[in-house]
């Protein structure tokens, strides 16, 4: 393609484009609303939402405790199984490569965030590197991401967790799509938080739920997100107030009764990208659905030069972008000077991801659009 025709199209194409259920759709399930006059405080329709996503991760009905958010459910899980930060144990251990939020959440329960690098190969922490870190001693509970939506092993987390004594809380935001179906292999008793942010490929407008198939967490997490009460009005633990509303749960009911069709079209603008990448010659660079949860498309680059090139041709074509995680967490202002870990390959890999624009309803010519002025740029840092 020639300069002139990368530039030839100025409408810009936004890095994403929120798809969520219409007005129509929520229509039957908002007049329940009216019929009940119940808005908040677990009503029917949370209930019934609740019900429906432990089907849909194949978990116990009460595996599943629905939030106001996807960093509420942290909180919640953080409190229900960890508590509050305490003078013997201040630290949490999370790692850089994650959003700001994970951040946020553990710094609302007390703790102080020490960071730690991921792997190379999953851009995880690692259970097993992890297993003898010399701050364990202080740490009060660890907090593996599931970077990009990617399943997080649980089974080593377990063993973890039973070698250590340390708490686990999973920071899963966007794994809706790797928990769901074959949950029954990435479940367990440890808690999952996950967001329905609209951002997300499920989303309710704004929300999120924590996943456990141990009962007694449930209740713990069901406690720490309606001010330390369970079945009275005694505030029994430490907690805050991340209830979902029944107007979001409406959003989520609706959003499961066409998720397949969603789902689809999200896997089908994957692999329009996977075609268009491998046509001119960068099919190895990309990492789309369903080996990441499909509202991310990411160009991988090969070095700082190449990302900076990328970026603006990208930028010159009219195509926005983002660095969903940033430089990290330490390139965060607030965060700049937590304690932390060498973190070579956070500090390498970081700079280097390019998310691409995404929507359910991408059309092919704009997945051209945008493949066409990632190959520009490549093509012109060479």
């Amino acid at each position: 393609m020639s300069r002139m025709a990368h530039h030839r199209d100025t409408r810009e194409i936004p890095v994403l484009r929120p798809l969520l259920p219409t007005a129509e759709r929520l229509l039957p399930y908002l007049s329940r609303i009216d019929a009940s006059r119940c808005y908040t405080n677990w009503g029917p329709l949370v209930s019934e939402l609740e019900g429906r996503l432990a089907g849909q991760f194949r978990v116990p009905r009460h595996g599943v405790v629905s939030a106001s958010s996807g960093t509420a459910a942290l909180v919640g899980a953080i409190l229900a199984t960890a508590g509050r930060a305490t003078s013997d144990r201040p630290f949490a251990i999370m790692p850089a490569l994650t959003f700001v939020a994970t951040a946020i959440a553990v710094e609302q329960c007390g703790y102080q965030v020490h960071l730690a690098d991921v792997s190379s190969n999953d851009w995880m922490l690692d259970a097993r590197a992890l297993s003898s870190h010399p701050m364990l001693a202080r740490t009060g509970v660890v907090v593996p991401v599931s970077t990009y939506g990617r399943p997080v092993n649980h089974q080593a987390w377990n063993t973890f967790r039973q070698q250590t004594g340390v708490p686990v809380v999973i920071d899963g935001a966007a794994s809706f799509e790797a928990l769901s179906g074959e949950a029954t292999a990435l479940v367990s008793e440890l808690p999952v938080a996950l967001s329905f942010h609209a951002t997300k490929a499920f989303g309710s407008g704004e929300g999120g739920c924590v996943i456990t198939t141990d009962a007694g967490v449930a209740e713990s997490v069901t406690r720490s997100l309606n001010f330390g009460f369970f079945e009275d009005r005694e505030c029994r633990a430490a907690s805050t107030n991340g209830k979902m509303s029944e107007y979001h749960a409406a959003v989520g009911l609706a959003e499961l009764d066409t998720w397949p069709a969603k789902r689809q079209n999200f896997l089908d603008v994957a692999d329009t990208y996977r075609q268009r990448m491998q046509e001119v010659g960068l099919g190895e660079r990309l990492v789309a659905a369903p080996a990441v949860a499909a509202c991310y498309v990411l160009y991988r680059s090969t070095d700082a030069r190449e990302a900076a090139c990328v970026k603006e041709s990208l930028t010159g074509g009219h195509v926005a972008f983002r660095s969903w995680y940033g430089t990290g967490i330490h390139g965060q202002p607030h965060f700049s000077s937590v304690s932390r870990d060498a973190l070579d390959v956070t500090d390498r890999l970081a700079p280097l991801l390019i998310g691409l624009p995404v929507a359910p309803d991408l059309a092919e010519r704009d997945v051209a659009r945008v493949v066409d002025s990632v190959a520009l740029g490549v093509n012109s840092g060479r």
